[in-house]
């Protein structure tokens, strides 16, 4: 499978955006009890926790990037990804290929 890339969104209701660096790690955790969206993972780094979710709507994804809904399946209950760019539309992020589902 190529590589699967992702955009985080929603940090400006976290911690912001400015702090993160490329190569940086970050946790994906599925969150299936989240009211407002059935394939919300949220996005959480160690130390801080939440600081964003991976982006599900056309408004919010970048480029070729996945939604969350496209990569649900793929992964299990828990995935990491790396932090490719970080640009004023939102992060481009990189799903780690040991987090798919075999």
């Amino acid at each position: 499978m190529s590589k699967l890339f992702f955009t985080l969104t929603g940090t400006r209701y976290h911690y912001g955006k400015e702090f993160l660096k490329p190569g940086m790690t970050v946790q994906l955790v599925k969150e299936p009890d989240n009211k407002y969206d059935k394939e919300a993972i949220v996005v959480r780094l160690k130390g801080l926790g939440d600081i964003g979710y991976v982006a599900n709507s056309i408004g919010t994804v970048i480029g070729d990037s996945m939604s969350a809904g496209r990569i649900y399946d793929k992964i299990g209950e828990t995935a990491e990804g790396k932090v490719l760019y970080v640009m004023e539309q939102g992060v481009l992020c990189k799903l780690k290929k040991d987090s798919l589902k075999r």
